[in-house]
């Protein structure tokens, strides 16, 4: 499938847990920036991911499944607790 750049968006998404001295008070911490324009956040949750790369994908309706739930992010954010 040949996709025209101007569609094409692409994010590095850093992610580390703050040591503690008992595991189930780690706290994640993170950023993702756009590569195109070096636009970058810093996390405060995972669910931030999303609400991040949303506006860069207008067509992307709340209809989304994945986007609308954050399911795909529910595998790491239980880890945090």
């Amino acid at each position: 499938m040949d996709i025209p750049e101007s569609k094409v968006h692409s994010f590095i998404v850093k992610l580390w847990m703050e040591d503690a001295d008992e595991p189930e008070r780690a706290v994640w911490h993170g950023y993702i920036t756009h590569v195109p324009d070096g636009t970058r956040f810093y996390l405060k949750d995972l669910g931030d991911i999303v609400s991040f790369i949303q506006p860069y994908f207008p067509e992307m309706s709340a209809d989304t499944p994945g986007l609308r739930r954050r399911s795909w992010l529910k595998p790491w954010s239980r880890r945090k607790q």
